[in-house]
């Protein structure tokens, strides 16, 4: 799982979670190189106006072989951060779909 944001961020959120040294691994992309490189900035006026600095989208990927299979982004026009409805981007969501 990655987030834009700081390792120090990601190891505490991984912690709380009760993720840290399971085989799930989080990582920070600080400077967003890996978000824009999938096209997946945030860049609806309200959430970054909140938010802040730069964000991802809600969005899961399904990779098969290094050949991407799926993408699911949970967003709508109006709710581009997908807070009401994640669904399509969850384990859940994306069982689904695959």
């Amino acid at each position: 799982m990655y987030c834009v944001n700081d390792a120090a961020v990601m190891e505490a959120w991984a912690k709380d979670q009760r993720i840290a040294g399971t085989s799930i691994t989080f990582f920070a992309d600080t400077s967003a190189v890996l978000t824009k490189a999938l096209g997946m900035e945030l860049t609806a006026p309200g959430p970054m106006r909140d938010l802040g600095n730069l964000r991802c989208k809600r969005f899961g990927l399904y990779v098969d072989k290094g050949v991407v299979k799926h993408v699911a982004i949970s967003e709508s026009p109006d709710d581009p951060a997908g807070d009401a409805d994640n669904s399509a981007s969850t384990a859940k969501g994306m069982l689904a779909a695959i």
